[in-house]
């Protein structure tokens, strides 16, 4: 069969795999369409750092292969993922935004693309990452505007499924790279609780911080991929052998009872564009009676520093290396990082550190209360220009404290630019979060 690009690209993750596994199109077909994809709109959107059709064609081919010898079908059978340059790749290089690593051949794969090729997904190719996912941004432009930022520094992971390139990417979160560059993009973004997927094989930016996450088109898609990439790993000491979160199921069932909200403004509410504040204005307007205000508890706006002197001592420390021979080569933010990061004692880090698990006790009340925060995403629409890639002040606190975050692409600004609405639940119940999110998905689809 011919499969149009475009049908190929409105495909969410979830309706490809069942096409495939009923025999409708094959594995070979849809990337075939994929790729036809890819030569429409990655001339503008730069969202691939590499991209092997070869090796992408003889995954599918091998894919239809099994499939036509009755080998059993894995929960991702056939769909191809896209893979933020900084997760390692033996069959790819992993340069990490940085000429310092270029033509950089791991010698494996990161734990997080065996668990993908375990359950049947293909390597579609490396996205476009930040510098050493930092702030120094890469080529890649927003699929809705090319004026405007992707975000960062999942740039290209996320632009890549709002493009309709791929159905699913990787990216990693260490204070807003995952939610913000979803709620730019207009695609659903989820950044599970801190431990949930394994790190092994991924660069290590500030392990304090640093977590793996997912972007879909939808809600069952993010869950789908999320659900193959959980459980223990020895090689990352934050996971636990414990049973596996039920993602996809939660995620596709109705809540037993209308879930209750509470509405976050943050410290940081009078930096939100208007527009963006009129659009949440909107919707708590239709959320009335099952949303309320609640306020940070004061230490809250703190952690904001707090995050930034542990990431950026822990940044020192991992890109020493690259300091110490090629500092010429860096950018001169994350020069600047480096050398703010040097100067952090260990009493200070430790002190800091220290505010984590009491802020996490001091929002167990919210969590008695609600079953899951509401707040932005992002400041705004993406911003104009490719210079920076926007501020992850909206994301900061959720990331110090390891909880679960989804940014769900459901308002816009006056420009038509996507608005995420950032939905955090109690870290370790990230299943119930995805309920929730389904739950509030159907309350705007329905307003629509």
């Amino acid at each position: 069969m011919n499969l149009d690009p475009s049908s190929a690209a409105g495909l969410s993750a979830v309706a490809a795999r069942s096409k495939m596994v009923a025999g409708e199109m094959s594995a070979t077909e849809y990337v075939q369409a994929l790729l036809a994809r890819v030569d429409e709109v990655e001339p503008q959107v730069q969202a691939w750092e590499c991209l092997d059709r070869r090796y992408l064609l003889a995954q599918a081919e091998a894919a239809d292969e099994a499939h036509a010898a009755g080998e059993p079908e894995g929960p991702l059978f056939g769909l191809p993922v896209g893979l933020k340059d900084i997760i390692d790749t033996a069959a790819l290089p992993t340069e990490d935004g940085t000429v310092l690593h270029a033509g950089r051949m791991p010698h494996r794969d990161a734990v997080v693309v065996q668990r993908l090729i375990a359950a049947g997904g293909l390597v579609m190719g490396k996205t476009v990452t930040t510098e050493l996912a930092t702030y120094a941004p890469g080529k890649t432009c927003n699929p809705h505007n090319p004026a405007h930022t992707p975000g960062g520094s999942s740039s290209g992971s996320a632009a890549a499924v709002a493009a309709g390139m791929v159905p699913l990417a990787i990216g990693t979160q260490t204070n807003g790279s995952m939610i913000r560059p979803a709620s730019f993009c207009g695609v659903y973004g989820f950044k599970p609780s801190a431990g949930l997927i394994p790190r092994t094989g991924v660069l290590t930016k500030s392990p304090a911080f640093d977590a793996v996450g997912v972007f879909g088109r939808t809600l069952d898609d993010v869950a789908l991929l999320a659900e193959a990439l959980v459980g223990y790993d020895e090689g990352d000491s934050t996971t636990r052998l414990q049973a596996a979160p039920p993602l996809t199921r939660m995620a596709s069932s109705e809540a037993p009872l209308p879930p209750t909200l509470a509405w976050v403004q943050t410290p940081f509410w009078d930096r939100v564009d208007t527009d963006a504040q009129a659009a949440f204005g909107e919707l708590l307007e239709l959320l009335t009676g099952r949303i309320a205000p609640f306020e940070l508890p004061a230490s809250s706006e703190q952690a904001i520093g707090w995050h930034k002197l542990v990431m950026e001592a822990e940044i020192a420390g991992s890109f020493e290396l690259e300091y110490e021979r090629g500092r010429e080569k860096l950018s001169p933010s994350l020069q600047q990082q480096i050398e703010r990061g040097r100067k952090v004692t260990a009493v200070e880090d430790r002190r800091a550190k220290s505010r984590i698990p009491l802020l996490l006790q001091s929002l167990d009340s919210v969590f008695e209360h609600y079953d899951a925060i509401v707040t932005p995403a992002a400041l705004g629409t993406a911003p104009r220009g490719l210079q920076a890639t926007g501020d992850p002040v909206m994301c900061t606190l959720w990331s110090f404290l390891g909880m679960p975050s989804l940014s769900l692409p459901l308002l816009h600004g006056e420009n038509g630019l996507p608005i995420g609405v950032q939905l955090v639940g109690r870290k370790g119940n990230d299943a119930r979060l995805l309920r929730t999110a389904r739950w509030l998905v159907q309350q705007v689809e329905a307003a629509a």
